[in-house]
Protein backbone atom coordinates (compact mmCIF):
# COMPACT_ATOMS: atom_id res chain seq x y z
CA UNK A 1 0.00 0.00 0.00
CA UNK A 2 3.00 2.45 0.81
CA UNK A 3 4.37 1.40 -2.52
CA UNK A 4 1.64 2.90 -4.29
CA UNK A 5 1.06 5.78 -2.66
CA UNK A 6 4.36 6.51 -3.07
CA UNK A 7 4.12 6.59 -6.45
CA UNK A 8 1.21 8.33 -6.95
CA UNK A 9 2.92 11.21 -5.71
CA UNK A 10 5.76 10.84 -7.26
CA UNK A 11 3.88 10.71 -10.59
CA UNK A 12 1.55 13.87 -9.44
CA UNK A 13 4.44 16.09 -9.51
CA UNK A 14 5.56 14.69 -13.22
CA UNK A 15 1.83 15.11 -14.18
CA UNK A 16 1.58 18.78 -12.85
CA UNK A 17 5.35 19.84 -14.08
CA UNK A 18 3.95 18.77 -17.74
CA UNK A 19 0.39 20.67 -17.52
CA UNK A 20 2.33 23.50 -16.40
CA UNK A 21 4.57 23.61 -19.29
CA UNK A 22 2.35 23.02 -22.10
CA UNK A 23 2.19 26.42 -24.22
CA UNK A 24 -0.74 28.93 -24.38
CA UNK A 25 -2.47 28.67 -26.97
CA UNK A 26 -1.97 31.54 -29.35
CA UNK A 27 -4.02 34.47 -31.17
CA UNK A 28 -3.66 35.32 -34.39
CA UNK A 29 -4.27 39.51 -35.02
CA UNK A 30 -6.74 39.75 -37.86
CA UNK A 31 -7.65 43.03 -39.83
CA UNK A 32 -11.66 43.81 -39.47
CA UNK A 33 -14.06 41.45 -37.69
CA UNK A 34 -13.27 38.27 -35.70
CA UNK A 35 -14.75 35.27 -38.60
CA UNK A 36 -17.27 33.61 -36.77
CA UNK A 37 -16.36 30.04 -35.15
CA UNK A 38 -19.10 27.17 -35.90
CA UNK A 39 -18.83 24.97 -33.07
CA UNK A 40 -18.45 21.31 -33.81
CA UNK A 41 -22.13 19.01 -32.17
CA UNK A 42 -23.38 15.88 -32.63
CA UNK A 43 -26.47 16.98 -32.36
CA UNK A 44 -25.77 18.19 -36.51
CA UNK A 45 -28.81 17.44 -38.35
CA UNK A 46 -28.79 17.71 -42.33
CA UNK A 47 -31.83 19.61 -44.22
CA UNK A 48 -34.55 17.02 -46.05
CA UNK A 49 -36.31 17.88 -48.74
CA UNK A 50 -40.10 17.67 -47.69
CA UNK A 51 -41.81 19.51 -50.94
CA UNK A 52 -41.13 19.07 -54.47
CA UNK A 53 -42.38 20.16 -58.03
CA UNK A 54 -41.90 18.60 -61.33
CA UNK A 55 -39.62 19.54 -63.88
CA UNK A 56 -41.04 21.09 -66.83
CA UNK A 57 -39.72 21.10 -70.07
CA UNK A 58 -38.92 24.65 -71.70
CA UNK A 59 -40.82 25.96 -74.82
CA UNK A 60 -38.20 26.02 -76.96
CA UNK A 61 -37.67 21.61 -76.37
CA UNK A 62 -34.33 22.27 -75.76
CA UNK A 63 -34.80 19.37 -72.66
CA UNK A 64 -36.75 17.00 -75.65
CA UNK A 65 -33.39 16.94 -78.03
CA UNK A 66 -31.68 14.78 -74.87
CA UNK A 67 -31.80 11.52 -75.85
CA UNK A 68 -30.71 10.09 -72.31
CA UNK A 69 -31.74 10.33 -69.25
CA UNK A 70 -29.87 13.55 -67.51
CA UNK A 71 -28.35 14.82 -63.74
CA UNK A 72 -27.99 18.93 -62.69
CA UNK A 73 -26.48 19.34 -60.07
CA UNK A 74 -27.83 22.53 -57.93
CA UNK A 75 -25.88 23.95 -55.26
CA UNK A 76 -27.91 26.64 -52.91
CA UNK A 77 -28.20 27.18 -49.24
CA UNK A 78 -31.01 26.13 -47.15
CA UNK A 79 -32.18 28.94 -44.67
CA UNK A 80 -33.62 28.68 -41.32
CA UNK A 81 -37.52 28.32 -42.70
CA UNK A 82 -36.19 25.51 -45.06
CA UNK A 83 -36.21 27.84 -48.42
CA UNK A 84 -33.66 27.49 -51.17
CA UNK A 85 -31.86 30.58 -52.05
CA UNK A 86 -28.37 31.45 -54.08
CA UNK A 87 -29.19 28.70 -56.05
CA UNK A 88 -26.61 28.04 -59.16
CA UNK A 89 -26.03 24.88 -61.27
CA UNK A 90 -22.99 22.67 -60.76
CA UNK A 91 -23.45 20.77 -63.17
CA UNK A 92 -25.55 21.46 -66.15
CA UNK A 93 -27.99 19.33 -68.91
CA UNK A 94 -27.83 22.14 -70.65
CA UNK A 95 -29.31 25.91 -70.71
CA UNK A 96 -33.37 24.68 -71.12
CA UNK A 97 -32.93 22.06 -68.95
CA UNK A 98 -31.21 24.02 -66.22
CA UNK A 99 -33.53 27.04 -66.59
CA UNK A 100 -37.06 24.31 -65.71
CA UNK A 101 -34.55 22.81 -63.09
CA UNK A 102 -33.86 26.56 -61.07
CA UNK A 103 -37.72 26.81 -61.58
CA UNK A 104 -38.71 24.27 -60.02
CA UNK A 105 -35.88 23.83 -57.05
CA UNK A 106 -36.87 27.27 -56.28
CA UNK A 107 -40.61 25.96 -54.82
CA UNK A 108 -38.92 22.63 -53.12
CA UNK A 109 -39.36 23.25 -49.11
CA UNK A 110 -36.87 21.17 -47.02
CA UNK A 111 -36.54 20.55 -43.13
CA UNK A 112 -34.38 23.31 -42.13
CA UNK A 113 -30.71 21.67 -40.96
CA UNK A 114 -30.35 21.70 -37.05
CA UNK A 115 -27.26 22.33 -34.98
CA UNK A 116 -27.74 21.62 -31.29
CA UNK A 117 -31.72 21.66 -32.39
CA UNK A 118 -31.39 25.36 -33.46
CA UNK A 119 -32.26 25.97 -37.00
CA UNK A 120 -29.55 26.99 -39.21
CA UNK A 121 -28.79 28.11 -42.45
CA UNK A 122 -27.43 25.38 -44.65
CA UNK A 123 -25.51 24.72 -48.05
CA UNK A 124 -26.46 21.98 -49.78
CA UNK A 125 -25.79 20.07 -53.46
CA UNK A 126 -28.56 18.86 -54.74
CA UNK A 127 -28.76 16.49 -57.68
CA UNK A 128 -31.86 16.44 -60.06
CA UNK A 129 -32.36 13.40 -62.26
CA UNK A 130 -34.60 14.10 -65.59
CA UNK A 131 -35.52 10.78 -67.24
CA UNK A 132 -36.73 10.71 -71.09
CA UNK A 133 -40.20 9.49 -69.71
CA UNK A 134 -40.84 13.23 -68.11
CA UNK A 135 -40.33 14.35 -71.38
Amino acid sequence: MRRLIIAIFSLSSVMLHAQASSPAPTQVATNGPAPQIKRISTGVIAPKLIYTVDVVADSTGTARLLNNDCKVVVGMIVDKTGKPSDLKIVQSAGAGVDASVLAAVSQYRFSPGTVSNQPIATPLNLEVLISNSYR
